[in-house]
């Protein structure tokens, strides 16, 4: 489970688009398209006719790269590294975190406007590619159209993310929708400078009853901000409601991990329906129940919780009761790994088990260790599967690849003398944008598997 890298996601284009935040173009104005065109470039002009000569655009400073450093950028990619910088041109002691400055290639020519952290190793993010458009409220309102609209086209109800950060082109902005309310995480000290134009952007495009920043993840202590949860605008009650899969919800925003609810497996919990229905399911690292509630939605005849936190366990329960499965679940509090033992020891058999736990490897660094963890929980989450049994093996570890992940089920499937199928393969939902240029924007993956007797 988690919410993934502070990285984020958005529009793939190597040319930002030109818009002015305030123009849509419906379908059905599709055949007069010639006419609209002409319209939008005219509210353009009025929109940032400023732009064009705005002091705060003008005086921002430059950062100049070194020759050929610019070769990724104009491949797609948003971020620059320090060592890529010409610092005896643009000294990167010379900014300060939350600052903008305008990007140019070693010869001069500009790229675009960033967004700096001059003392890590990310030292700068594109925010746009026209140095015209600053961050600012209408840049923001803009963004957030744009990202809108993909998830009206997905959802039928407003319960998403709607802002994933780079992938949305808003890199250090998270924000999750639980209808009209909004929780936001704040990732970078140039957001943070644009806080109050974040809050005024999300109620004029949304009109919510209330938003949360919820910024209190160690991704901030890089920027140098402080961590602090705040309600911002209007109300927010200490639990939200939610639908997913056509199951109801309520999440714990204030309290709860991250912004109190994993959206990214939605599209992998619906995959559970056809192997739950009439089965004992065992969920690991259940947090309030994604997994294990669904699954008795889903049918299933009996739903085991296992979470270390009795918050979480609190929550499976009223989730469970919320949609009248309460007799269905069973929870144990503890250690999964302790869990699993003592379940093994009771003889315990599950026809489903789902293994979705926490990043085991935050960094490359911690590989080895974190590959090892990985091998440990399925291997001994097999052990306790039926004969014909199904395991749902996920990963929120950006650093893990999904073939890693394979190898360690088949392994681990071998090393008990069993064969194993793969019969799933699973990312995160579309609310969670990959950029095809930035591979840390792709974190989840979804593994169902079937093992069966070694005849």
């Amino acid at each position: 489970m988690g919410t993934g890298p502070n990285v984020g996601a958005g529009l793939p284009a190597m040319q930002a688009p030109r818009y002015s935040g305030h123009t849509e173009v419906m379908p059905s104005q599709a055949s007069q398209l010639p006419h609209v065109r002409r319209r939008h470039r005219v509210l353009y002009n009025k929109v940032y006719s400023r732009s064009f000569f705005r002091s705060d655009v003008m005086s921002l400073p430059s950062l100049r790269l070194k020759a050929n450093a610019d070769r990724r950028l104009r491949n797609g990619h948003l971020w620059v590294y320090s060592n890529e910088i010409d610092v005896a041109a643009t000294p990167l002691h010379g900014f300060q975190a939350g600052d903008q400055a305008i990007l140019e290639a070693a010869g001069g020519k500009t790229l675009g406007i960033v967004a700096m952290s001059p003392n890590n190793l990310i030292c700068a993010r594109l925010l746009s590619r026209d140095i015209k458009l600053p961050l600012d409220k209408s840049l923001l309102v803009h963004r957030l159209n744009v990202a809108l609209s993909l998830r009206d086209r997905l959802f039928d109800k407003p319960f998403y993310r709607l802002v994933y950060g780079d992938s949305d082109l808003l890199p250090g902005l998270v924000v999750d929708r639980f209808g009209d309310i909004l929780v936001v995480q704040i990732a970078s000290a140039t957001m943070e400078a644009h806080k109050e134009d974040v809050i005024a952007a999300l109620t004029q495009v949304l009109k919510p009853s209330g938003i949360l920043f919820k910024n209190d993840s160690a991704a901030r202590d890089a920027e140098g901000l402080n961590r602090y949860v705040e309600t911002v605008f209007g109300l927010v009650p200490e639990w939200v409601a939610l639908e997913e899969n056509g199951v109801k919800f309520e999440a714990p925003v204030i309290q709860g991990q991250k912004t109190g609810w994993f959206y990214d497996h939605r599209m992998n919990r619906a995959r559970l329906a056809p192997y739950a229905k009439g089965k004992r399911v065992l969920d690991l690292y259940s947090y309030i129940g994604g997994w294990g509630v669904q699954a008795a939605a889903f049918g299933a005849s009996e739903v085991f919780c296992v979470d270390a936190s009795a918050f979480a366990l609190d929550g499976v329960e009223r989730n469970a009761a919320l949609n009248g499965f309460a007799e269905k679940m069973t929870c144990i509090e503890g250690d999964v790994f302790e869990a699993l033992k003592e379940l093994k020891a009771s003889e315990e058999r599950f026809d489903v088990i789902v293994a979705d736990p926490p990043a085991f490897i935050k960094r490359k660094k911690d590989m080895k260790n974190g590959e090892g963890a990985y091998r440990r929980l399925n291997e001994q989450a097999m052990r306790l599967l039926s004969k014909d049994g199904i395991l749902v093996s996920a990963s929120c570890s950006m650093h893990l690849p999904e073939d890693d992940l394979q190898n360690i089920l088949l392994t681990s499937a071998r090393h008990l003398d069993r064969n194993i199928q793969m019969l799933e393969r699973g990312g995160q939902g579309p609310d969670h944008p990959v950029h095809p240029a930035i591979a840390e924007t792709r974190y989840i993956k979804s593994i169902t598997c079937r093992l069966l007797p070694n005849s």
